[in-house]
């Protein structure tokens, strides 16, 4: 078994072709997947490093607006090219798309500002939820099952996640609502490098943002046939924390139709500072009865 922070560090260890025209180019590779798919948290944190490398040290992420374009194979590289579309003063764009074998598989728009003086507010952190060392973790959670999935559920993925109030894996338990959280953190230290821990997190936030869905109508990760991918991410980067630190991911859908879900989140420190807004449309299908 390999360490998973160290494959997530080294996919987000992108490779600089020094190659430009009116782009800037980067390859990156993949984290091993039992499905053989990327994770689409993934190539969208790739995606803000590749962007990242082309901005001053000055400005910092404050926003990404992303969209699924296809299902990446963990086997092909992926190129990343950042198109430089606006620096001014204050504020600077970037556009990164993710190719394998020529076509798109993400398709990116961040906004990078100077730190900036301003009003300050936030939405309280919600009270008088357990602890991550009063819960189960997975690796608990999924004790003694030997599908190569749940495996990767347990002990492969970078990132420690214990759910409020309790994990949807195999089954939904108690009332069926369409909100949850989740406290998480990287499963060792990072290093001291802002930017990267900014990625990271763009990177956890897609691990259980379309729950809330699947818990509103009773459907658990291993439910038969059911069917379930991101189709676009937004998200917006308020304060700066470290994810090797535990932190709180409240969460809730407002809404499912169509075949779609959508789902809203916020990130808090462990001691109630704001630190991300994110927001997801997903495609949610299950086998008609």
């Amino acid at each position: 078994m390999t360490d998973p922070l160290i494959d997530l560090l080294s996919a987000l260890n992108l490779i600089d072709t020094h190659a430009r025209t009116s782009e800037d180019i980067f390859i990156g590779e993949s984290q091993w997947s039992a499905l053989g798919r990327v994770f689409g948290g993934q190539v969208l944190a790739q995606s803000l490093v590749a962007a990242q490398r082309t901005i001053a040290e000055d400005r910092i992420i404050h926003s990404l607006h992303g969209y699924f374009l296809r299902p990446g194979d963990i086997n092909l590289p992926i190129t990343f090219s950042v198109e430089r579309i606006h620096d001014g003063r204050s504020f600077s764009t970037r556009r990164t798309q993710a190719y394998q074998e020529g076509l798109p598989i993400l398709s990116m728009i961040a906004s990078f500002q100077v730190a900036d003086e301003g009003f300050d507010h936030q939405i309280e952190m919600p009270k008088d939820l357990p602890g991550p060392e009063d819960l189960p973790s997975a690796a608990e959670s999924l004790s003694g099952l030997e599908h190569p999935v749940a495996k990767v559920w347990a002990n492969e993925r970078p990132f420690d996640m214990r759910h409020v109030p309790s994990p949807i894996y195999l089954s939904v338990e108690g009332p069926h609502v369409a909100h949850q959280a989740v406290w998480l953190k990287a499963v060792g230290t990072l290093p001291d490098d802002e930017n990267l821990h900014r990625a990271a997190l763009a990177y956890a936030s897609d691990y259980s943002i379309l729950e809330p869905i699947f818990r509103r109508h009773g459907i658990a990760w291993t439910t038969p046939g059911l069917k379930a991918a991101s189709l676009d991410h937004a998200m917006w980067f308020h304060r700066f924390g470290r994810v090797d630190e535990w932190m709180l991911y409240v969460q809730e859908s407002p809404n499912a139709t169509g075949g779609r879900g959508l789902s809203q989140g916020r990130i808090y420190t462990r001691d109630g500072v704001l630190l991300a807004s994110v927001a997801q449309e997903g495609m949610v299908r299950v086998p008609r009865s």
